[in-house]
């Protein structure tokens, strides 16, 4: 049987037309967005095109071929099916734009509120409940399209109506089986909301000092001063106490203890700390303060307190400070750093002699029992004189 040329020239040129005028589109499209991304930074008409444009270069040529199998003489099951594909794939685009529109949203608020300032509290305030926000909504957005295009098959169907016949057991195993990934959701809204953290936020986690790098719908990540990544889950920070030393300011007070001779002179070294902190500028102003905390029978203890604008600052400036004050006290006062104490006898610088040891009659108490080779022989001891 020879085939059917009419019938294949009606069925093909209809989808050839198609897929040329979708191939030009999704070239002029992918063009168009790569020059808008160039100028996005400066236009708003530039980044609402580069947002646009991406997911449009798709779903044009696929909206192309939906409308050309309606003039295609083809089997209306197969035609059926093809649509069907081609209706998903919309969706997916759908789902796709709105996800990027989200994220557009989401930096055009970064870029007004940089954290690269010195006093970016309230931009890292505005930059953590954005982020967070976006990623859950992006989220919800990807989850909804995904489960639409799932439905649209009718075995799906069928299945999503078996699961709602018995949803009281399916839904109690799907929400023990789910609890941490919405509790991780739930937790990640409650810190967008409540921020006990944000980006850039200095905080001791499980005994790290690092600082907040990034906060995503169900994880944290904490970047330890050593460049190491702790990641943890966002549960763990409504669930455990820690340590946030930037949650309203970055100012921060630390300490410098000098273990110091009984004849140090305090009143030097409070002057020399003040000379050291009006020199240096990690100092920020505000705490400079000279105290003895402790003695003992060989030391004293001196706290030299100051303050910073950070933590960075504030550690180099600790360090400076006892750099600096025992270099002061070993040029001007040597005998303020301690050493080792021993008493020596006159006799012994003098002469070299001890004095000789007192008898045992001139040391023993009165009625003292005493023992000699005689009352060894008895077993019995003699008391001493009355």
């Amino acid at each position: 049987m020879s085939p059917d040329w009419n019938h294949i020239a009606a069925s093909a040129w209809p989808v050839l037309v198609a897929l040329v005028l979708g191939f030009v589109v999704h070239r002029g499209l992918q063009r168009l967005a790569q020059v808008a991304s160039r100028r996005a930074a400066e236009h708003l008409r530039a980044r609402v095109a580069e947002v646009v444009a991406v997911p449009a270069s798709i779903a044009l040529p696929l909206l192309f071929l939906a409308i050309a199998l309606r003039f295609t003489p083809l089997d209306p099951e197969v035609a059926g099916q093809m649509r069907h594909w081609l209706g998903i794939g919309g969706l997916l685009c759908l789902t796709w734009l709105v996800a990027r529109m989200i994220g557009a949203v989401e930096g055009r608020i970064l870029r007004d509120h940089p954290i690269d300032v010195v006093d970016n509290l309230a931009a890292r305030r505005v930059q953590t409940q954005t982020r967070v926000i976006a990623r859950v909504l992006q989220g919800a957005v990807v989850l909804v399209g995904v489960a639409l295009a799932l439905m649209t098959f009718p075995q799906i169907r069928q299945v999503g109506a078996a699961l709602l016949a018995s949803a009281g057991i399916i839904g109690l195993v799907a929400g023990v089986a789910a609890q941490p990934v919405f509790g991780n959701l739930i937790a990640g809204l409650q810190i967008a909301l409540a921020q006990p953290i944000r980006l850039d936020d200095v905080v001791i986690v499980e005994g790290e000092w690092g600082r907040i790098e990034e906060i995503t719908a169900t994880y944290v990540v904490v970047r330890i001063w050593d460049e190491r990544r702790m990641i943890v889950p966002l549960q763990w920070f409504i669930a455990n106490p820690f340590q946030n030393w930037t949650r309203t300011s970055a100012q921060l007070l630390g300490t410098a203890f000098l273990w110091l001779d009984h004849r140090a002179p305090v009143a030097a070294i409070r002057d020399e700390l003040q000379r050291i902190c009006e020199s240096d500028p990690r100092w920020d102003g505000r705490v400079c303060v000279t105290q003895v905390t402790e003695t003992d029978r060989h030391t004293i203890e001196v706290r030299l307190l100051v303050s910073a604008r950070d933590s960075g600052e504030l550690f180099d400036l600790r360090c400076a400070v006892r750099e600096r004050m025992l270099a002061f006290l070993d040029a001007h006062h040597p005998e303020a750093l301690p050493r080792m104490r021993n008493e020596i006898g006159r006799a012994d610088v003098d002469g070299g002699h001890r004095p000789a040891s007192p008898r045992p009659a001139d040391v023993r108490s009165p009625g003292a029992e005493t023992v000699t080779p005689a009352d060894l022989d008895t077993g019995l001891p003699r008391k001493g004189p009355d």
